[in-house]
């Protein structure tokens, strides 16, 4: 992957749809865009702290995100303002769609949480994903976010970093 270039915006607003609803738009900066794969850095965008249970995101935190174009999903690597990794918050998206300084990404409810020593791959909000609809809707995109999700969690037992290379 090459480095974000002159011919690259250096700047992106990041904007998160669910249900056809912006959940939150906020501004990245671009790490790289290899024409696939756009990778972007930004602070946490929330306002306060989100605790999980197995983490929290917190003022101070710094994403490092990567978004496909070709996909069903984005990863978020997680480290706190000291620079300690988290961990990767992964979701199950629609392929990134980038434009005009701009990457929209389509949430599908379903996620899955990788510690930074690989001991937790947690799935997540898969009842969220049941009651969304989005089978009898989509069934071909719930069978993509299915798939996706399926895929992440192997890849995060597997090393996740390796995606990532």
């Amino acid at each position: 992957m090459s480095a974000a270039s002159a011919d690259v915006e250096v700047e992106v607003e990041i904007v998160l749809v669910k249900a056809g609803r912006t959940k939150i738009r906020y501004p990245a900066e671009v790490v790289a865009d290899d024409g696939v794969r756009l990778s972007v850095r930004a602070p946490w965008a929330a306002d306060g702290v989100r605790d999980f249970g197995f983490v929290r995101f917190e003022p101070g935190d710094v994403f490092t995100e990567h978004y496909w174009r070709d996909r069903w999903y984005a990863v978020k690597e997680v480290r706190s303002g000291d620079g300690t990794l988290k961990g990767w918050y992964c979701d199950v998206t629609r392929p990134a769609a980038v434009d005009a300084g701009q990457v929209v990404v389509e949430d599908l409810d379903l996620d899955l949480w990788v510690s930074a020593d690989g001991g937790e791959v947690l799935r997540l909000d898969e009842d969220e994903f049941a009651a969304s609809g989005l089978a009898g809707a989509d069934p071909e995109a719930a069978a993509c976010a299915v798939a996706a999700l399926d895929e992440l969690e192997a890849l995060g037992r597997d090393g996740l970093l390796d995606l990532l290379r």
